[in-house]
């Protein structure tokens, strides 16, 4: 892509450099009345081209600054939803911990039995018993 790049600015200044050797036709340039100068031709062409270059690039910078400046609640409500997003996923992390830590607890403990159930369990019912 560098190459081609360069390719193109090269071409572009050597069209530049041709059509600035073959128009050095004197014109006189009026700014405003009473001030006025002679230069070549091509001069003229190469400043108002360059000044129009600077106006378009100035217009982009404008407009680029007027979005920017549009997207600013936008960017600035997106921040707080990010930091609202990473507090939740700290507060899921921390149940995560919460609940492993209660199964770790309830798989160790030890069933809980009674004499009372294990009796009605072995107890025949009355059905049996008839």
């Amino acid at each position: 892509m560098r190459l081609i790049n360069f390719a193109l600015i090269f071409v572009f200044c050597l069209v530049m450099l041709v059509f600035g050797i073959e128009n050095t036709q004197v014109a006189t340039i009026n700014i405003v009345e009473g001030v006025e100068f002679p230069a070549p031709l091509s001069l003229e062409l190469f400043l108002a081209m360059g000044l129009g270059a600077f106006l378009a690039w100035l217009f982009g910078v404008w407009t680029r600054l007027q979005r920017f400046l549009a997207s600013l609640p936008t960017l600035r409500q997106l921040r707080k939803q990010k930091a609202r997003i990473q507090e939740l996923e700290q507060d899921i992390q921390g149940f995560k911990v919460e609940v492993q830590e209660q199964q770790r607890l309830l798989t160790s403990s030890e069933p809980f039995t009674t004499e009372a159930s294990l009796t009605n369990d072995a107890s025949p019912t009355k059905a049996e018993a008839r």
